[in-house]
């Protein structure tokens, strides 16, 4: 079975195609760029409609399949961007009824956790999303991901974009942060349990900046800080749940600064970090291909008119199982 994933939640068009054996057989994409800094929903949302067709078109020739041997379409569903979400939405709406094929919606954080497992092979680890607006410590328990520690305001990403736009730095603002380098300079470090706290930090850079304190300082003292703040979180949620791989996904952890510093505090846990190659910790349809097979089989297709985007669906409100291909394979046998 061949799945063709629309991912449109924020400044990516991705299309991915996968199968139900767990070959990733395509993974296009079209990223809007900002040289000014941030994302405006409309803009992301004008630019995934004049790209739609060009990448899914690519896509089907990277596959070297046609739209006819494709069985399944699914689609970021939320969270997200509404504007953009509903460019996606619209598109695999349009290809499933032209095609005769089911209509998933796929949830954008889960995406992220079954991709990262497929391609490590992470069996049933600690989660550590962090995205855009996402900053999420998760486990599997009882049927769902449990959050067991976020953010309570921004996510890590987002804070790295408002840093990014007080630097003048071009969207996406996280890679050019990790290249600075500078000295340490006093920031608010807020951690309240297992969740974290980022538009103080965010507050006090600006603070800092005008009053004339150095550029690159500040910027390298803000990257220490939040990263740190997340490596004590996720070292505290290992101690609670005894778990002993921790799978870091989503955009923000291609940060390299970031693998380090969760990576030593796991090489002192004794335990395995797992981080997916950066095409598929970043936003991209092969993520949302691989989930909607694995939604399909557990729920089946949506209806046209249960298709409606969901901005705020939180990965916790999903009943979801972890299923590995080769239970997968017979689920889809039955089915059929």
């Amino acid at each position: 079975m061949i799945a063709l994933g629309i991912e449109s939640t924020a400044h990516t068009f991705g299309v991915g195609l996968a199968t139900s054996e767990g070959e990733i057989l395509a993974n296009a994409r079209s990223v809007l760029k900002s040289p000014g800094g941030g994302l405006k929903p409309g803009e992301a949302a004008e630019h995934h409609a004049r790209n739609a067709r060009s990448v899914i078109e690519a896509a089907l020739r990277e596959a070297g399949i046609s739209l006819g041997d494709v069985d399944l379409v699914g689609f970021a569903q939320g969270p997200g961007l509404g504007q953009p979400l509903q460019v996606g939405a619209v598109a695999a709406r349009t290809l499933a009824l032209r095609l005769g094929v089911p209509l998933v919606g796929v949830n954008h954080p889960i995406a992220h956790i079954e991709i990262g497992r497929l391609v490590t092979g992470a069996r049933d680890p600690l989660v550590v999303y962090v995205s855009g607006g996402n900053t999420q410590i998760m486990v599997h328990h009882e049927m769902r991901f449990r959050i067991i520690g976020e953010t309570l305001d921004i996510g890590l990403g987002n804070a790295q974009e408002k840093v990014g736009r007080l630097l003048g730095l071009p969207f996406p603002a996280g890679p050019h942060l990790d290249r600075v380098e500078g000295s340490w300079v006093d920031l608010p470090y807020t951690v309240k349990g297992m969740d974290l706290s980022f538009s103080g930090l965010v507050t006090e850079v600006e603070r800092r900046l005008n009053a004339g304190a150095d550029r690159d300082d500040v910027a390298w003292s803000f990257v220490e800080v939040a990263f740190s703040m997340l490596a004590e979180v996720t070292e505290r949620a290992l101690a609670a749940t005894n778990r002993d791989e921790v799978l870091l996904v989503g955009g923000v952890s291609a940060s390299p600064r970031l693998q380090e510093k969760i990576g030593t505090m796991c090489e002192a846990r004794g335990v395995k970090m797992l981080v997916p190659p950066p095409e598929y910790l970043r936003d991209n349809g092969a993520m949302i291909a691989w989930t909607a097979l694995l939604a399909y089989a557990q729920f089946g297709p949506l209806r046209v008119e249960e298709s409606a985007i969901k901005p705020r669906w939180r990965p916790d409100e999903v009943d979801w199982r972890l299923l590995g291909p080769e239970e997968l394979r017979l689920i889809l046998k039955d089915r059929s």
